[in-house]
């Protein structure tokens, strides 16, 4: 397996880690997050959609490189 391919599969499971962050985010609210997650305020009764959106953007661009990077490549 050359390195790219590694490279990919660990963006892979990168965007597999913010897909679930996102997904605490939005099912969440801030005082139930668990506490090494930014946005985690003791009390404190909102949720953090934006959180939620950029780590569900960040989780699908990741995505993407992965699926780019374990393409067929053109000579």
């Amino acid at each position: 397996m050359n390195m790219n391919k590694q490279v990919a599969y660990l963006v892979g499971l990168l965007g597999i880690v913010f897909i679930v962050a996102a997904f605490f985010y939005f099912t969440k609210s801030a005082s139930n997050l668990p506490s090494f997650f930014p946005g985690h305020q003791i009390g404190l009764l909102k949720y953090h959609y934006k959180h939620g959106i950029g780590a569900l953007l960040l989780g699908l661009g990741c995505f993407a490189f992965a699926w780019f990077g374990t393409g067929k490549k053109s000579k």
